[in-house]
């Protein structure tokens, strides 16, 4: 479990570096998208995975990795914009939008550290195809919630949506990183 969590905190920090380079270049800008917007900028991103493991092949000089690291970083603006809501003008300060990325990682980490006690690191025997499969079920999922106004009668919220988003993009880095599974 020490080595998950070195790997997760490795994993991290890229996908929190390429977040904070964007901040700079870009500000907040993503503060104006509403949910529906983020939910559907997370889909594009595991549509485009899906797309390049069934072709076998990618035309745009880009790959699986860019696109897991955009999706944890979209989930933890979806997880910002449900706590402070969109916003037309108002902007957070570089270091307002990072403490709240590091929020967000780190209740991300601590859900994915109890998960893989209960489940004894089950992830690490699956495929990187089930990652994919599973962020874009829970894309349908608060895509449907998101529909209903989020309003569900047995299940969780949007938010522990965007929390499993995360963490699958994020064992699909690790295994990435440890050259498990990769056909592409």
């Amino acid at each position: 479990m020490n080595q998950t969590s070195q790997q997760f905190d490795e994993a991290a920090a890229v996908c929190r570096d390429i977040f904070t380079k964007k901040m700079k270049d870009y500000g907040t800008a993503w503060r104006i998208m509403r949910p529906e917007s983020v939910t559907d900028q997370i889909f594009i991103k595991a549509n485009r995975i899906r797309s390049i493991e069934t072709k076998g092949i990618s035309k745009v000089d880009e790959g699986i990795r860019p696109e897991l690291i955009g999706i944890v970083n979209y989930s933890i603006i979806g997880l910002i914009q449900m706590e402070l809501g969109y916003s037309d003008g108002e902007e957070l300060s570089f270091e307002e939008g990072l403490n709240f990325y590091n929020k967000y990682m780190q209740q991300a980490k601590d859900l994915m550290m109890n998960k893989n006690h209960d489940y004894d690191e089950a992830w690490r025997t699956m495929r990187m195809a089930s990652y994919t499969d599973l962020i874009l079920m829970k894309i349908k999922r608060t895509k449907q919630i998101e529909d209903n106004k989020g309003q569900t009668l047995i299940s969780e919220g949007v938010d522990a949506n965007y929390f499993d988003m995360i963490n699958y993009a994020m064992f699909g880095l690790i295994k990435m990183e440890e050259g498990i599974d990769l056909k592409i």
